[in-house]
């Protein structure tokens, strides 16, 4: 069955609960309203080794070649049965998720039952009754509190009622039992007068560009907000303590930024993402505060948190913990894009064009230059005539390493009307101009899309049907066909596992790049300016460990750990204006494991200093003379190895050049 085949059963589908994008109904009731699509759902639940016993909702995707096999093992024993399993299939892919509820807490919980099964069901009229309980209950009056079974029996006793044997009891509820700690939330709006590290990574990525409304969910005072408005863009906001009567706005891109952290109760949490989302008609950024246990140990504990000494909440995450929690919460992909901030995209063809850029390398290309043997004098002519018309096309073309599509390039009708046609313009520059760069700009862009496809691989995210009509084009130009680059990338991407293969690709790499330092066999660390130079496999290795934290900006320094399968990123305070910049953060990446661990070098935690940093840049960083002969007159001092990637703590080195007689000033020694 083939994706127009599926969709067109799935609309023919007459009971079920319809959401917006999916339809969920029992299987019996699939079976008789459909057999073909219960066959066909059969037929790929045994392809994946899923049992009969291990579903009985089926999630039926109205848009996407995709359903999700549900397992609610009390569906008809209880009144609000609970998730056990889903395994989420991507038909197209044949790629599958399995996420476990079993070990869960708080799963999610199923609501009006009689919408899953059809009226001739013998337990039709009692699933109705059950439903008219709790909507007489007043329980499904704010919908995003119900969907989680804490958040659900709270409810019900918020509402004075009680579950006895599955249906509804008034019961009397003292009020002080119903009532939480006051926790003032207000306090934690702080006074920005910067944007606040959300909003710089979507300025970042463009998204700041006045082409996408943007609400603040949670603006706190509105810092953010004046900025973006004294830019002239298209912004609201809200917040419960400072703007809680402003107007909730449906947005292109929508901010929920450090909210869910001030948020002591997880009900709470989970309806704001959820209201969010629902705001959001691209994108959804979400942040939290991250931290490890020495910053969490500091503060008395609190429900799943801290308390402060000002009695302000912070629930801290691990960068792992946020990203589950999201995605439970909103049954989506959540991109992370810095440590502790998500992106969650609507819009599928925006996700895969952000990712694809994200590894895209640029280049600044050299001017088309004359050839000295021209002997088309024809062509010549035309070259002269339409130069500068030729030169824009010439860049759009080393920018896609292929020729640009009519809708590609901004001047292709007037080329079309002077030339002819697009192949005859790069036939004219071919006949007239040196276009050896082409070359190697087929080749980045070919590297480019291995890299984008096996990181798709790693994160398990959907690789969607309705790919940017561009990237269809690329495939078709570099690998003919979408299996060719999935299967070459996939190759890569287990190539990862040879150490031997890393270790020889780290030597190379060292020999090639401007700027690296390698411990044999151990590391190699590269400044993150010359990542996208490594052979497409490292890029892939650095790649796959930084989809688990952010994007690099910030970073340094990155560590190829050869053997561990790690990679590490540094952080530094004044890496380009200090000749022995401080290290200030350090995320290790464990991609055995994926997880990430966060060092911060802050409080009673010392900075190491770098040293030999010109060992890590070229000339084209500034001061890079300066610190060459900073560090040629720091190795007579014989206070440091120079084979060694650490040395001694400022301080302590201060000590010791005063006891020659010296000091440090900027770059230069000078005599105490």
């Amino acid at each position: 069955m083939d994706r127009e085949a599926y969709l067109h059963l799935v609309s023919e589908i007459r009971y079920s609960k319809r959401l917006p994008d999916a339809k969920y109904l029992h299987k019996e009731s699939l079976r008789s309203q459909s057999p073909a699509l219960f066959g066909f759902l059969a037929i790929v639940a045994q392809a994946i080794k899923v049992s009969d016993d291990d579903w009985n909702i089926a999630k039926l995707h109205a848009r996407d070649f995709k359903v999700s096999y549900l397992s609610y093992p009390a569906f008809y024993s209880e009144s609000y049965p609970s998730l056990e399993q889903s395994i989420a299939v991507d038909l197209g892919l044949l790629t599958t998720k399995v996420t476990s509820y079993s070990d869960s807490k708080n799963p999610p919980i199923l609501h009006r039952k009689e919408l899953f099964i059809e009226p001739t069901n013998d337990c039709y009229d009692e699933f109705c009754s059950i439903t008219r309980e709790g909507e007489a209950a007043g329980l499904y009056e704010t919908p995003f509190k119900i969907g989680f079974k804490d958040s659900w029996e709270r409810l019900i006793k918020q509402k004075g009622y009680s579950l006895v044997n599955g249906r509804l009891v008034q019961v009397d509820v003292a009020s002080d039992e119903l009532s939480e700690d006051k926790i003032d939330r207000h306090l934690t709006a702080i006074t920005r007068y910067e944007l606040s590290s959300p909003f710089k990574c979507l300025a970042k990525h463009g998204y700041l560009n006045g082409n996408h409304s943007v609400f603040d969910y949670g603006c706190g005072k509105g810092d953010d907000l004046r900025e973006l408005e004294a830019h002239g863009l298209n912004v609201g906001g809200w917040d419960p303590n400072f703007r809680p009567d402003t107007e909730q706005l449906e947005s292109d891109i929508v901010n929920l930024g450090f909210v869910i952290n001030v948020i002591e109760n997880i009900d709470e949490r989970i309806e704001a993402i959820q209201r969010a989302f629902a705001l959001s008609k691209r994108l959804l950024v979400i942040s939290a505060m991250i931290a490890g246990e020495a910053t969490i140990s500091k503060f008395a504990p609190y429900k799943d948190g801290i308390l402060t000494s000002r009695n302000t909440f912070q629930r801290y995450y691990s960068q792992s913990e946020l990203q589950d929690f999201i995605e439970r919460t909103l049954e989506d992909d959540a991109i992370a894009v810095a440590p502790g901030i998500f992106y969650v995209f609507k819009d599928k063809l925006q996700e895969q064009e952000f990712l694809s850029n994200r590894h895209k390398r640029r280049q600044l290309w050299k001017q088309l230059t004359g050839d000295s043997d021209r002997k088309n004098v024809s062509a010549e002519m035309l070259f002269v005539t339409h130069k500068s018309l030729l030169d824009k096309f010439w860049m759009k073309c080393l920018e896609l390493g292929r020729l640009p599509a009519n809708d590609e390039f901004v001047c292709s009708s007037e080329l079309r009307e002077a030339l002819g046609s697009h192949q005859k313009a790069f036939r004219i520059l071919g006949q007239c101009v040196d276009t050896s760069d082409f070359a190697r700009a087929q080749q980045m862009r070919k590297e480019d899309l291995l890299v984008y496809f096996a990181l798709a691989l790693f994160g398990k995210r959907k690789t969607y049907s309705d790919m940017p009509e561009a990237m269809k084009r690329d495939i078709r130009v570099f690998f003919d066909k979408y299996k060719s680059v999935i299967d070459e990338a996939k190759k890569l991407l287990f190539s990862l596992g040879d150490v031997s293969l890393i270790n020889g690709l780290c030597n190379k790499a060292h020999e090639e790049l401007p700027a690296s330092h390698l411990n044999p066999g151990h590391s190699l660390i590269v400044h993150e300016k010359f990542v996208g130079l490594l052979p497409s496999a490292l890029r892939i290795y650095v790649g796959c460990a930084a989809q688990l934290f952010g994007d690099l900006e910030d970073i340094d320094l990155v560590k190829i750990h050869i053997t561990s399968g790690k990679v590490s990123f540094m952080n530094y305070e004044g890496f380009d204006s200090s000749p022995l910049p401080l290290l200030k953060e350090r995320i290790k990446v464990k991609l055995r494991q994926q997880d990430v661990d966060f060092f911060e070098y802050t409080g009673c935690f010392t900075s190491p200093s770098l040293y030999w940093k010109s060992i890590y840049i070229d000339p084209s960083f500034p001061d890079y003379k300066k610190q060459v002969s900073f560090d040629h007159k720091l190795t007579a001092f014989s206070f440091v190895d120079s084979d060694r990637e650490y040395g001694p703590h400022r301080e302590e080195l201060d000590r010791l050049l005063a006891s020659e007689g010296k000091i440090i000033k900027g770059y230069r020694f000078y005599t105490a």
